[in-house]
């Protein structure tokens, strides 16, 4: 059942983030970072990879300050109180551990101590070409509930850290295919376009590998080609924000939103309901 969720005050609490890129949090549920920022959550935000790759143009190097530079920008946008950087090397995390990869976001769940865990689901499958996200999705799935094991990495607890339980899991996709809880993100739209302009080295080379696609199809984008030869990005970026979210919040008669699979209490939530007792 899909609802339209009506975010609680954060009042300090965190809500953990992780992704693989630097453009993966405004991209794919920008509009819902702000409102949970904007309603007082603290949203922590680790990103996998450094992106060394993702430019157009630019050395190794550069590719990487620029992309770290612009990730920086994009989160305090977004109201990110926090940035955790792991360093893996882009677009190669199918030969990483994902069990090492698990360790580093189980040390993040008990570092932050989080309400909720959010990253990309790992049964939303349909449409995803990107090994990093799927690799990420299953890590930090797992993650979730071995950071509740005592026997599992002992030494964050000699480092002082204790285990940990979330309450919420929030996955989200390019086709989230179970959707139960929608974000209004109308509000917050403008604001989120303004902080996927932040990422102008990700997006430029993205242009890039779109009018190469084209090309090989006989086909040419004025658009594109304007943006490929140093032109505004911003025409096409709005484009891509405000359809995307304009088409699915039409499925939920809204202006524009977010979709996302939710998991509360590890599925168990109707046991609070009939047992449970707020404290």
């Amino acid at each position: 059942m899909t609802t339209l969720t009506t975010l609680s005050p954060g009042d300090g609490r965190t809500i953990l983030l992780v992704v693989a890129h630097a453009d993966d949090p405004a991209l794919f549920l920008g509009g819902t970072i702000l409102r949970w920022s904007d309603a007082g959550w603290r949203v922590v935000c680790v990103r996998v990879t450094d992106d060394r790759w993702d430019s157009h143009d630019l050395s190794e190097a550069e590719t990487i300050a620029a992309n770290a530079a612009e990730f920086r920008q994009a989160a305090a946008a977004l109201g990110i109180a926090e940035i955790v950087e792991l360093g893996y090397a882009t677009d190669v995390l199918g030969d990483a551990s994902e069990v090492a990869l698990r360790e580093h976001v189980i040390r993040q769940i008990r570092t932050h101590q989080p309400y909720a865990l959010v990253t990309f689901d790992p049964y939303a499958m349909y449409g995803e070409d990107n090994q990093d996200h799927i690799k990420v999705a299953a890590a930090v799935d797992e993650a979730f509930w071995c950071s509740q094991f005592p026997l599992h990495h002992p030494e964050h607890l000699t480092a002082g850290l204790a285990p940990h339980g979330c309450f919420e899991r929030w996955y989200f996709g390019r086709s989230v295919v179970q959707v139960t809880d929608v974000i209004d993100i109308a509000p917050v739209l403008e604001r989120k376009l303004e902080a996927a302009l932040c990422h102008q080295t990700m997006l430029r080379n993205y242009v890039n590998q779109v009018r190469m696609q084209a090309r090989t199809g006989g086909w040419t984008l004025p658009m594109l080609d304007e943006v490929a030869g140093g032109g505004d990005l911003r025409p096409f970026v709005e484009m891509l924000i405000r359809g995307g979210a304009r088409e699915v919040g039409q499925r939920h008669d809204l202006d524009a939103a977010e979709e996302f699979r939710v998991v509360r209490f590890g599925g168990l939530e109707g046991l609070l309901g009939r047992h449970g007792r707020r404290f």
